[in-house]
C-alpha cells in the first residue's frame, strides 16, 4: 500500500518566485509532489520602483497573487541599479531566517539555462542551501503548451526589445501568442526574450485582476505596465 505523508510530515521548502510562468509551473508540480511543501514564496522586489525585479510588476499585484494562491510572501528588497554583491547579501539574510527554522532547500522554475543552475547551486552551497528543479530540461514546446491546456493564464510584463517589438508587451500567452513567435525566439522566453505575470489558473483561489496599462522602453526593454483593479 502506498502511503502518503500528511501537510505537516512534508519537507518545507522555500520557492523562488518571479510570478511569471516558468516558477509558477514549477509550484504546480511541486504542489502535486508527496515530499514536500511550500513555505513560503521568495521575490526580490526593486526597493525604488516598488515591482518585481526585471519583471516590473507592481508589489500589491504580487501580494494579490500570492494571496490566492494561499502562500506566504517573503519580499527581498534590492535598490534600482543593485549589484550582484547586494543582491546576494540580501538573499543570504533570507536564507537565513529560513535555515534556522529548519529549512534548507529552494525551488527554482529553470528550464535549461546551465550556468544559471550552476551559479544557484554554487551559492547556495556557500548558505548550506540546496535548489531543487521540478521542471529542468523539460521541452520549452510542450511545457509552454501544458501550462496553457492546464488553464494557465499570464501576460506579457517585460519584452527584450532585440527579441521581439513592442507589440508584444501585454499580450495574453495562448495558441495564438505561441503561432506568432518569431523562429528563433524560445516559446517559453528562457533565453530572457520576455518574461511573465501569472493572474489565474488550477492553482488560484480566484483570479488576480488588472487592466493593461502605459508601455514603456527602458534600458532595452519593453515594460507593459499592470493596473490593478
Amino acid at each position: 500500500m502506498t502511503s502518503f505523508k500528511s501537510g505537516k510530515d512534508l519537507s518545507p521548502v522555500l520557492m523562488s518566485w518571479s510570478g511569471g510562468k516558468d516558477s509558477c509551473l514549477a509550484l504546480y508540480e511541486i504542489q502535486k509532489s508527496t515530499d514536500y511543501r511550500v513555505a513560503a514564496l521568495l521575490t526580490t522586489l526593486t526597493r525604488d520602483y516598488d515591482r518585481i525585479s526585471m519583471h516590473g510588476v507592481r508589489r500589491v499585484l504580487l501580494e494579490r497573487q500570492a494571496a490566492s494562491l494561499g502562500l506566504p510572501l517573503h519580499k527581498v528588497l534590492i535598490s534600482k541599479a543593485a549589484t550582484n554583491e547586494e543582491y546576494e547579501t540580501k538573499m543570504a539574510e533570507a536564507f537565513r531566517e529560513y535555515r534556522e527554522n529548519g529549512i534548507d532547500s529552494v525551488i527554482f522554475g529553470d528550464l535549461f539555462l546551465e550556468d544559471i543552475r550552476v551559479y544557484r547551486d554554487q551559492f547556495l552551497a556557500k548558505h548550506k542551501m540546496q535548489g531543487i528543479y521540478p521542471v529542468w530540461q523539460r521541452n520549452t514546446s510542450d511545457f509552454i503548451k501544458e501550462f496553457i491546456e492546464l488553464g494557465f493564464k499570464a501576460v506579457l510584463t517585460c519584452v527584450d526589445s532585440k527579441a521581439l517589438d513592442q507589440s508584444f508587451a501585454g499580450r495574453i500567452i495562448d495558441h495564438d501568442f505561441l503561432a506568432s513567435l518569431p523562429p528563433n525566439v524560445d516559446p517559453c522566453g528562457e533565453n530572457g526574450e520576455f518574461h511573465t505575470f501569472v493572474f489565474d489558473g488550477p492553482s488560484f483561489a480566484q483570479q488576480v485582476k488588472f487592466s493593461i496599462g502605459e508601455t514603456v522602453s527602458r534600458d532595452g526593454f519593453w515594460f507593459c505596465d499592470l493596473v490593478p483593479q
